[in-house]
């Protein structure tokens, strides 16, 4: 983090443009350090303003470092979220250091196998490729082509994640030459007949969501957070959340998502963990599993390659037909 990015967004946050929620944040910029509850204090101004996603993303970059009146930073002397004075703001702590370990990968690409499996057993294939675009001030870019079976082959799915607006979603189907536009209140549908939503696919954003730390636990061996997290945007499939957050790494090992009735109906797994770029931690398997339908699906994930050089035109939803 340089000094002259601090002092750009300073300038920026108090330009004649800025709403007066944001020059409010602002200067609470001007006095972090000076208190240690101040972190959430900033946080919690964000979360009740009106402020764009855009200087939330840019703020966000600041809410883990403590910086002096010398502005020395100590990014490395934090490593869990400190003195939370709330389960909320514990919660919404967690999310944010989690967020911030993601910050930087640039673009990834990958190959993927979705499995599906009914009710009975059977199981049906699909193989897939992958491309995320990570994007400044806003969530990020996703692409999925389908390249197996034939009935699915040149399908493609294209997502622009939000933080605080709905998601833009499109989806190519060859069959019928056309590209359809997933409407937000059909977000919590199936993604191609599999156990994971629309509204799954999508980067979750830590401002989708408010939070609440539910309790310190062990799973599988390893120490956790349990947090719970309730959309904050509208049209979700949801009610809530509950994540079990590694305390090391600050990735999930398990998420369970209850319906709209508050009825537990699905558990994703998250497992095979590889670092890359001596960073950045990605799931090799995710297994989601239907406790009202019986049905499951698992995504393996292969070839993650970081830092492509993918630009945001490759990401267009009127170029989908292209991919063969």
């Amino acid at each position: 983090m340089k000094l002259a990015n601090w002092q750009t967004d300073k300038q920026f946050l108090n330009s004649a443009n800025c709403s007066k929620d944001e020059a409010n944040i602002a200067t609470l910029i001007e006095s972090y350090g000076k208190d240690m509850d101040s972190k959430y204090l900033i946080n919690q101004n964000i979360r009740n303003s009106s402020i764009s996603s855009s200087v939330i993303k840019r703020i966000r970059m600041y809410s883990g470092v403590f910086v002096t009146t010398a502005f020395v930073f100590f990014a490395t002397s934090i490593t869990t979220p400190l003195q939370a004075e709330t389960p909320e703001e514990k919660g919404l702590a967690i999310a944010i250091e989690a967020d911030k370990r993601n910050e930087g990968f640039v673009d990834t690409t990958a190959t993927m196998r979705m499995v599906l499996r009914n009710r009975a057993g059977r199981e049906s294939l699909r193989e897939m490729r992958s491309m995320v675009l990570e994007v400044t001030g806003d969530g990020d870019k996703s692409l999925t082509i389908f390249d197996e079976p034939r009935d699915v082959k040149g399908t493609a799915s294209l997502t622009f994640s939000h933080a605080t607006e709905p998601d833009d979603q499109w989806l190519y189907l060859p069959a019928l030459k056309r590209v359809k536009r997933i409407s937000s209140k059909n977000k919590s549908g199936p993604f191609m007949g599999s156990e994971f939503a629309f509204e799954d696919i999508a980067s979750q954003e830590v401002d989708k969501y408010t939070y609440k730390h539910l309790k310190d636990d062990t799973l599988n061996g390893r120490d956790v957070f349990v947090v719970e997290s309730y959309p904050a945007y509208k049209n979700s499939g949801y009610t809530r959340l509950i994540s079990w957050i590694d305390k090391t790494e600050y990735y999930p090992l398990k998420t369970e998502f209850y319906d709209r009735k508050n009825s537990l109906l699905k558990t994703l797994k998250f497992s095979e963990y590889n670092q890359y770029l001596s960073k950045y931690w990605r799931a090799h398997r995710m297994d989601m599993e239907n406790h009202q339908t019986g049905k499951s699906t698992t995504l393996s994930w292969a070839d993650f390659k970081f830092q492509n050089g993918l630009k945001s035109s490759d990401f267009n939803s009127k170029s989908l037909k292209r991919f063969r």
